[in-house]
C-alpha cells in the first residue's frame, strides 16, 4: 500500500509539473502586454521598470526557472493588476468562498443524483423512471451558465424567494450551488440508475432475497454499495467540473470567490494571477483525485481481496 501511495504521489508531482509548464508557455504566447490598459500602454520608462520588477525582461527560459523556484517556496508572486496584493493573499480571500460553494454543489449533486438514480432504477420503465431520465438529459444538455440567469430571473427577481447575488448567508448559496450541481446531478443519476439495474439482477441479490432481507436493507446495504462504485471513480472529474464551472457562476452571481480574480486576471493579462490560480486549482484537483483513488480502494471489495493475497 505504501508503495502504491508513493507511486501515485510521484505521478501527482509529474502531472502538476506538466500543467505548470504548459500553462506558463501558453500564457506567454498570448499577444499583448499586461501593462496595456484600454488599448493604451504606459510610458516606455514605466513599462521597462515594471518588466524588470516582474522579471519579464529576462529570457523566457529564465522566467520559467524563476517561477519554478518560487513555487518550491509556495510563493505565487505579486499581482500585476492589483499590486501590492499577492496571489497568495487573493487565494486566502477567495478560496474559502469558492470552497463553500463547491462543497455545497458537490454534496447536493451526490445526494440528489444517487436518490434520483435509485428511484428511477426501482421504478424501471415506469412514469417516474421516464421523468427522472428526461430531467437528467436536460441537466446534461443545458450548461450551468444558461441555468444561472434563469434562476436569477424567476426565483430571485420575479418570485423574490432568494437573494439575487452577493454572498453572506445560506440563502446566497442556494441558487449558485443548484446551478453548479444540475449537470453533476444528471450524470450521477444516469450512472446510478444503470449500475443499480445491473446489480439488482446479480445472483447475490437473489440470495439476499431468499434470506428474507427487507427490500430497503437489500438496496442500502448490498445493491447501492456496489452501484455507486463508478460514481466514486467519477468524483474526481465531477470535482473538476464543479470547481472550474464555479468561475463563470461566481461571476454571474457576483460572488467574491476565486472566479472573480481568475476572470479579472485573464482580462488584465495578469500573468501571476492566471498562473497562481491555475497551479492552485490543479494541485487541489490532482490531490482530490488521489484521495478518490484511496477511498475507492477501501470501498471496493475486489481491491481488498487483492491486497490480502499480495
Amino acid at each position: 500500500m505504501a508503495q502504491y501511495i508513493l507511486k501515485r504521489f510521484l505521478s501527482m508531482l509529474v502531472t502538476l509539473w506538466l500543467i505548470v509548464t504548459v500553462t506558463f508557455f501558453l500564457m506567454h504566447s498570448i499577444p499583448g502586454s499586461p501593462f496595456d490598459r484600454d488599448g493604451k500602454e504606459a510610458s516606455a520608462a514605466v513599462v521597462q521598470n515594471m518588466m524588470s520588477f516582474y522579471h519579464l525582461d529576462k529570457p523566457l527560459g529564465v522566467q520559467y526557472l524563476l517561477y519554478l523556484k518560487s513555487l518550491l517556496t509556495f510563493d505565487l508572486g505579486p499581482s500585476i493588476s492589483h499590486y501590492p496584493t499577492t496571489v497568495n493573499t487573493m487565494i486566502d480571500r477567495g478560496f474559502p468562498v469558492s470552497f463553500q460553494l463547491g462543497e455545497a454543489a458537490i454534496l447536493l449533486a451526490i445526494a440528489a443524483g444517487i436518490a434520483l438514480g435509485t428511484v428511477a432504477a426501482l421504478k424501471q420503465n415506469g412514469i417516474i423512471d421516464y421523468i427522472a431520465m428526461v430531467l437528467a438529459v436536460i441537466g446534461i444538455a443545458v450548461p450551468s451558465f444558461v441555468i444561472a440567469p434563469l434562476l436569477i430571473k424567476y426565483v430571485a427577481v420575479k418570485w423574490g424567494l432568494l437573494p439575487v447575488a452577493s454572498w453572506g448567508t445560506w440563502k446566497h448559496v442556494v441558487l449558485p450551488a443548484f446551478a453548479l450541481s444540475v449537470g453533476p446531478i444528471a450524470t450521477i443519476a444516469r450512472l446510478t440508475r444503470a449500475n443499480l439495474i445491473e446489480v439488482l439482477t446479480q445472483d447475490y441479490m437473489e440470495t439476499a432475497r431468499s434470506k428474507g432481507l427487507s427490500p430497503a436493507r437489500m438496496i442500502v446495504k448490498h445493491a447501492l454499495r456496489n452501484a455507486v462504485l463508478p460514481v466514486v471513480t467519477l468524483l474526481g472529474a465531477l470535482l473538476a467540473n464543479v470547481l472550474t464551472g464555479s468561475f463563470v457562476i461566481e461571476k454571474i452571481f457576483a460572488i467574491p470567490g476565486m472566479g472573480k480574480y481568475f476572470v479579472d486576471g485573464i482580462n488584465n493579462r495578469d500573468y501571476a494571477v492566471i498562473m497562481g490560480t491555475t497551479v492552485f486549482y490543479s494541485a487541489l484537483l490532482i490531490f482530490m483525485m488521489f484521495i478518490v483513488d484511496i477511498v475507492y480502494g477501501f470501498i471496493d471489495p475486489r481491491i481488498k481481496l487483492h491486497r490480502k493475497g499480495a
